[in-house]
């Protein structure tokens, strides 16, 4: 076996598993290994702070299917990384959170930056590798590597810091792969037996469409069913919007034409989604959820089916493998659907028809407190815009090719009903984690994966500042973005609560700030503030056409009013109740 130290173990371990780009803050505990990254083919993205870094490693996984890489000093620099590592559990991302820890013989005497770093992530990783001895370096890392990819979801590689150092005898491990399957022949049958007999199917394109590079085999079912096609929660980017079976995404803010479709269905097939209960709730007044319905699940971990809701058939396999297993059973049938398939594309067509033109003409919000907000900024100087008109305005002007990402807030969350995506691979939130600071430093990772293609962050003015410093990133190192931030100056989704359930009382949740076109400005981007209609879509072509051909970073800022959408969570507060004299009247 060759001879090598196990720092450059670690690396040709990477190199064989095709890292080209990893991002992080550099330090000492991994500096013996990041002192080769160069002369292996592999870039070390310094970052402002580490969160940013797991974040840009979650957004260039999702952007590729490949690993995104993150590294970080012992103690703080890798504690940094724990919201964004668990960002990535929840979106399957094959992340690699490399950990380098304290040395050997100083651990338990509670040394500089000393910390436990196994139980940082246990709760938000697939699996943990602790390099235990020097000579297992390659095959810890090897491992790391594989587990993402088998398990769909973040690693961790654990290094103490002294064992980068020594020599050593070590093969380096070949990358390993899962060829995933289509499920077993028998719930196959069961599957296409349900479908057979099915008068309106309707199809959940998940996540798992995505990731298995399958959304032109979910595309050929739904045309083999005639079916309408509803994309699961904040997956927009699984179905093309421009086929006419799109209907539109369920859950929060979602499209009310996929659910008033899927709430017709008699047959569901939910192709590589888990279900996850966030992204089937009740919503625009609707508890659309089809009660009796057959629900057919197909997801690549078998701990999904029938955990969320009752199923009628489970298939564990590749959301690809098994839509094309299904559809060629399904070609040699005869189906009940077949009779009534132009009927159901006409019924198809009516619904997202009347929720475009829903829309269109939903300029406002109209609940009391926002006709407050509207009259008290038509007061203000720059009679600030409405968050869904800016919106609209939003996407009419994206180009074909764009990848968006947005952040967790109220406009946000609004986004959801106007954001259409052609490919894959183009649409990055937060998934269930649901945590602030996401949109800018996933995208920035994101664009590292794909230079060519147009990069667009959305955030509100509350979640911008958590992360907006990482404009220096994108400047430094020539990642050229464009952020659209809805400042708003309120933490809008919680301040909703305040108003329906907590009589207006406000606390904690007013942002008033100094204008972030300028601050932009100050850490080397450009910077525009828009307060009319009719510069929100010149002024997103203009960014963007800045961003491909000058390679210029540019931050938007939308002046918005304060007039705010639905809550994200109706089902998890209740009025109010008070049983001591002194908060007699909080009710």
């Amino acid at each position: 076996m060759p001879r090598m130290t196990p720092s450059e173990a670690f690396v040709e371990t990477l190199v064989a598993n095709g890292v080209t780009d990893i991002f992080g803050i550099m330090g000492s505990a991994f500096m013996d290994a990041m002192d080769i990254f160069a002369p292996a083919g592999i870039r070390l993205i310094p970052v402002v702070h580490e969160q940013g870094a797991a974040h840009m490693a979650d957004g260039y996984s999702r952007a590729t299917g490949r690993h995104g890489v993150v590294i970080g000093q012992n103690g703080p620099g890798i504690s940094n990384c724990v919201t964004a590592v668990a960002a990535a559990y929840w979106a399957h991302s094959p992340v690699v959170m490399i950990t380098p820890e304290t040395g050997t013989m100083g651990m338990g005497l509670g040394g500089f930056q000393e910390a436990h770093q196994l139980p940082m992530f246990q709760e938000f990783t697939k699996y943990q590798g602790h390099v235990n001895n020097p000579n297992r370096m390659a095959e810890y890392t090897g491992r790391c590597f594989d587990r993402a990819i088998s398990e769909i979801g973040p690693t961790q590689l654990n290094i103490p810091r002294d064992y980068f150092y020594g020599d050593i005898n070590v093969e380096i491990p070949k990358p390993m792969r899962l060829d995933r399957g289509a499920g077993g022949e028998g719930v196959q049958q069961e599957a296409v037996e349900l479908l057979a007999k099915a008068k309106f199917p309707v199809i959940l394109s998940g996540g798992g469409v995505v990731m298995a590079d399958a959304v032109a085999d979910c595309v050929a079912l739904a045309e083999r069913l005639g079916c309408p096609v509803v994309n699961s929660y904040l997956h927009n980017d699984s179905f093309p919007a421009s086929h006419p079976q799109w209907a539109g995404p369920l859950g929060y803010q979602g499209s009310k034409a996929g659910m008033k479709l899927i709430e017709k269905a008699d047959v569901v097939i939910a192709l590589g989604s888990r279900l996850g209960p966030f992204g089937t709730l009740p919503q625009h007044g609707m508890d659309y959820w089809p009660k009796d319905a057959k629900i057919i699940q197909i997801d690549a971990d078998h701990k999904m089916l029938g955990l969320v809701k009752p199923i009628s058939v489970g298939i564990c396999g590749d959301a690809g493998a098994t839509a094309r297993a299904l559809l060629s059973r399904l070609n040699d049938k005869t189906l009940e659907c077949d009779a009534t398939r132009d009927e159901r594309l006409a019924t198809t067509k009516k619904e997202k028809d009347a929720w475009e033109a829903e829309l269109d003409a939903w300029v406002h919000e109209v609940d009391d407190f926002s006709q407050d907000m509207i009259a008290e900024a038509e007061k203000e100087d720059g009679n600030w815009l409405a968050p869904r008109q800016v919106l609209r305005e939003l996407e009419k002007a994206m180009p074909a090719d764009v990848m968006v990402s947005t952040d967790i807030g109220n406009i946000n969350s609004v986004a959801n009903s106007y954001l259409r995506f052609e490919r894959p691979r183009s649409f990055f939130a937060p998934m269930s984690f649901g945590n602030c600071g996401y949109a800018l430093p996933t995208m920035i990772g994101a664009k590292c994966a794909a230079p060519e293609r147009p990069a667009v962050a959305y955030a509100g003015d509350g979640a911008w500042a958590m992360s907006m410093t990482e404009i220096l990133t994108a400047v430094r190192h020539n990642i050229p973005v464009t952020a659209v931030v809805f400042h708003n100056r309120q933490w809008g989704a919680e301040k909703k609560n305040q108003v329906d359930f907590y009589g207006r009382r406000f606390v904690a949740g007013e942002l008033e700030s100094n204008s972030f076109a300028e601050m932009a400005r100050a850490m080397g981007a450009e910077g525009i503030t828009v307060d009319q209609y009719g510069d929100v879509g010149k002024a997103l072509s203009g960014a963007i056409d800045a961003q491909m051909n000058n390679g210029k970073t540019t931050v938007i800022e939308v002046m918005c009013n304060r007039e705010l959408g639905d809550p994200f969570r109706k089902d998890a507060l209740s009025k109010p109740v008070r049983h001591l004299a002194k908060y007699k009247d909080y009710v």
